[in-house]
């Protein structure tokens, strides 16, 4: 796969650190923006998005102009998949204009695993179905870093449809490198049991006052409707048993910090109280998302 960033399974700890490590240099320490550092100018980063994304592709995009680097967006719509075109015919186009590399994002999981085996051109995975979405475990870290001074021996909850989310999979493959204790809490058609063998030390809770007792880190998860055929409960009735409302923070550790990826749906997963609270990283994480991604096209684009 060469300098391709497809997940976080398979990065070694160190590999993770160089990146964590160097979008510390990346982050704006009270200023009023992010720094403009120009190591990338002259290289094309295309940013192929066949799922809806806001966060993700504006970060991205904002990343590579930081870099220096020109950038092409496309999305499924406005593109020739539209037309019946497939994949591969799609960005072996793209490739044969000599991109620096291809951002991209799938619904189907492995996509990018499969492009990058007959692709030339180097692919960071922007996240791909259910299977993972690195760059926002990476971004998560670096955000638990710089509240929190390390990740070793944190309690970490993660809440909510686990099964459809790359991104609780992705934290759990980062979170357990680096010696944090992670519990998976969700209704049972959410969480299946099986899911505690994908890392050492994963623990499954299905009572979210038990599973956040003592944490240091809440991470919510938006309930995939999209993915799933037949919800497991209305709204009212999971923000009655998984929704995150003052009375579960005040069973974490004093010093709790909440996390959401985003889009959050208040009122379902989160209350308003607890998501604009001092303890909330969420938009922290918004912010950080820009350093860690120019982080890793940095390390893509500079090996």
């Amino acid at each position: 796969m060469g300098r391709s960033l497809l997940g976080i399974e398979d990065l070694d700890r160190a590999g993770i650190e160089r990146i964590l490590d160097r979008a510390v240099a990346f982050q704006p320490h009270g200023g009023p923006t992010f720094a403009k550092v120009n190591t990338c100018t002259g290289m094309m980063v295309v940013n192929a998005f066949f799922e809806n994304s806001t966060r993700t592709r504006s970060s991205f995009e904002i990343a590579a102009h930081r870099l220096g680097a020109d950038t092409l967006s496309i999305t499924a719509a406005g593109s020739s998949v539209a037309k019946g075109e497939s994949l591969v015919d799609t960005l072996n186009t793209l490739s044969a204009m000599r991109p620096s590399v291809i951002v991209m994002r799938h619904q189907a999981s492995g996509a990018p695993h499969f492009l990058a085996r007959h692709l030339s051109t180097p692919i960071v995975n922007a996240g791909d179905g259910t299977h993972e979405h690195p760059t926002q475990a990476l971004l998560d870290a670096r955000t638990i870093l710089d509240r929190c001074g390390r990740l070793e021996g944190l309690r970490v909850v993660i809440i909510g449809d686990i099964l459809h989310s790359r991104v609780a999979r992705s934290n759990i493959f980062l979170l357990s490198k680096f010696g944090a204790s992670v519990a998976l809490c969700g209704p049972p058609a959410l969480l299946p049991r099986e899911m505690a063998a994908m890392a050492a030390g994963v623990e499954i809770e299905y009572d979210m006052r038990r599973a956040v007792r003592g944490a240091d880190v809440i991470m919510m998860l938006r309930v995939q409707l999209e993915r799933i055929h037949e919800p497991p409960m209305q709204a009212g009735e999971y923000f009655r048993f998984y929704g995150l409302r003052q009375e579960h923070v005040d069973l974490a550790h004093p010093d709790v910090i909440v996390m959401h990826p985003g889009p959050l749906n208040r009122g379902r997963e989160i209350s308003s109280e607890v998501a604009d609270s001092q303890r909330s990283m969420i938009l922290n994480q918004v912010e950080n998302g820009v350093p860690v991604r120019m982080a890793v096209l940095e390390r893509v684009l500079l090996p």
